[in-house]
């Protein structure tokens, strides 16, 4: 294992680290306002500064991580099911299956993401829960197309057909020995695709169509500073940090594991 492997394992440990024990590290309750510290920059007292509204920013910086993993996770786990149960049927069954499922993802794939996304959010109130459904729902196509071909090379093995010789029905093929076989490459794309979401979530959030103020959000903390980034510097570099380091940590390991 590489250090740049190593590196990006240990920027996620953090992650999970200040999600989990968020309550326990925050200094200040995140949604406080103290209108005597409006704007202080960094100090003892507030590490980070605080917001226009006096807010730690430390404290909404660590609460922001809790939200941009669950994030990850939930979207990722959207996109992984509906990825690999259209993937696996394509590849398995072919034919006019495969057509019909493939043409619906290239269908899909014509639209600009970020414009759909955009779309469905106008369609759906702005909570955390229905970001990471909309998030999910509009990523799935890349692992659809992996899983296809994954599952086209393995459905022509020899254990495949051993396995359909001994009386194995269609189900239990792909479940225990198709789909396990199609682990690796989906474990890489799903990692990759948290980094991904994170990044996806926080552009909604600076956009204001994402997670919304008072809760705390990467993107959101990033939205109220552009309005004071002439006197409030660390509104903008500490959240801006917070998203390149979580997305850089995903893509390292991923990198990783592929190799």
């Amino acid at each position: 294992m590489n250090k740049l492997t190593l590196f990006g394992i240990s920027i996620i440990a953090v992650l999970i680290l200040l999600a989990i024990f968020a309550p326990l590290i925050s200094p200040y309750n995140p949604q406080a306002i103290d209108v005597d510290n409006i704007l202080s920059p960094p100090s003892r007292t507030h590490i980070l500064g605080t917001d226009s509204l006096g807010r730690d920013l430390f404290s909404r910086m660590v609460y922001g991580a809790r939200v941009s993993l669950e994030v990850g996770l939930v979207a990722v786990g959207v996109s992984l099911i509906i990825g690999v149960l259209f993937g696996s049927l394509a590849g398995y069954w072919g034919g006019r299956v495969d057509s019909l499922i493939m043409r619906f993802v290239d269908i899909m794939l014509c639209f600009p993401t970020f414009f759909l996304l955009i779309t469905m959010v106008a369609f759906l109130k702005a909570t955390v829960f229905n970001i990471m459904l909309i998030i999910g729902l509009t990523s799935w196509m890349g692992l659809a197309r992996l899983v296809r071909a994954e599952v086209l090379s393995i459905k022509e093995r020899d254990f495949v057909r051993y396995a359909k010789a001994m009386g194995a029905g269609n189900f239990k093929i792909i479940s225990r020995h198709i789909l396990p076989h199609t682990l690796p490459p989906v474990l890489v794309a799903a990692i990759l695709g948290m980094g991904g979401a994170i990044l996806t979530e926080s552009a909604l959030s600076f956009l204001g169509l994402g997670v919304q103020p008072p809760t705390p959000s990467w993107g959101n903390i990033l939205m109220e500073g552009k309005a004071v980034i002439d006197i409030g510097w660390w509104l903008t570099l500490f959240p801006g940090l917070a998203i390149l380091l979580a997305v850089l940590g995903y893509n390292l390991l991923g990198e990783g594991l592929r190799r």
